[in-house]
């Protein structure tokens, strides 16, 4: 299958979600996953009319970057390296893991201009995945209102592998009520007004859950 067919395919399923909650599909954004693939495949992404292109090591950014450059809206979604920032600050256009003060002096210290960033949260609580304890989000939001560098657009999180939908559910509904909590807080550092949530085995559900950004890479570009 094609990039295109894929993604022809993947819109029909966004379709269907948003129908089935009176959602707009306008309101999804896709952001290919391309860390497995190669920049030729992650060109043919762009021009099956995606944009946003995510990948979740800096060398792998890099490379693909100073393949394609900014014809693309690049997306870190990867744990980020405080040590890393440097190489990755000036090409990307949204970070999907800050989740601690430490990366956030670090983009604070290496940026030129502010940048968009999803605030890691670690819903489902695993000790294997990176990411705030929900009732940690809020008071690291709040101190954040002192870099001038970061935008707090909305949170970010990844669900367990399972295939039982009421735990993947409740994960992406936990995620939403989060973020209107901050968004209710009127921050101007920190809109809050997206979720970054759900992926290629999930990104259905997420959307039923009000994912404005799923992260999808399988089912798009496949692998090499």
């Amino acid at each position: 299958m094609t990039v295109r067919d894929n993604l022809a395919a993947i819109r029909r399923e966004i379709e269907a979600a948003c129908a089935r909650v009176g959602r707009d599909p306008a309101g999804v954004r896709i952001v290919a996953v391309t860390k497995y693939v190669d920049a030729k495949r992650a060109l043919e992404v762009l021009d099956a009319g995606i944009a946003d292109l995510g990948e979740n090591r800096s060398d792998q950014l890099m490379e693909k970057h100073e393949r394609i450059g900014n014809q693309a809206t690049w997306h870190f979604i990867g744990t980020l390296q405080s040590r890393k920032v440097k190489d990755i600050i000036d090409k990307v256009d949204y970070i999907h893991s800050l989740d601690r003060l430490s990366l956030a002096k670090e983009i604070e210290k290496r940026a030129a201009r502010r940048v968009k960033c999803f605030v890691q949260v670690n819903v489902s609580g695993e000790a294997t995945k990176h990411g705030l304890a929900p009732e940690e989000t809020v008071p690291f939001i709040e101190q954040l209102h002192a870099f001038s560098r970061i935008e707090v657009v909305g949170l970010m999180t990844m669900a367990p592998h399972t295939d039982d939908e009421a735990i993947l559910r409740a994960c992406f509904r936990q995620l939403r009520m989060l973020k209107e909590r901050v968004q209710a807080l009127g921050m101007a550092h920190a809109p809050c007004t997206e979720l970054s949530m759900g992926m290629s085995n999930d990104y259905t559900i997420a959307i039923e859950e009000g994912a404005t950004f799923v992260r999808i890479g399988s089912a798009l570009v496949g692998s090499l």
